[in-house]
């Protein structure tokens, strides 16, 4: 019985950690997009770490925009992929934890 009540916990805990990690990426990446949004809307002076800022945010960015921008053609000087994107990403959060939670 000991045991049985040893594994259960240990696999509500790892299915927890597996959640929090989930949760915490996907809000980190929504972070990242806004950030990656707001310095291409502001003109930043030239600075190499500013530089360097943005080039990351753009490695780290496009790749999952451009899978919005092939669907989604600009509206103008509005480009609507990256709020689709971060609601693409909340939804694909609630259904990981539902996926998670089922499995407890």
């Amino acid at each position: 019985m000991g045991d049985h009540l040893a594994a259960t916990a240990l696999l509500f805990d790892t299915a927890t950690s597996v959640q929090r990690f989930v949760d915490t990426f996907i809000y980190v990446y929504i972070l990242l997009i806004f950030a990656y949004v707001l310095s291409s809307l502001v003109r930043l002076p030239y600075r190499p770490w500013l530089n360097r800022l943005q080039r990351f945010l753009y490695d780290v960015c496009d790749p999952y925009l451009r899978l919005f921008r092939r669907f989604i053609p600009p509206f103008g000087p509005l480009d609507v992929s990256p709020m689709i994107a971060v609601v693409s990403l909340i939804v694909l959060q609630q259904i990981l934890d539902s996926v998670i939670q089922a499995v407890l």
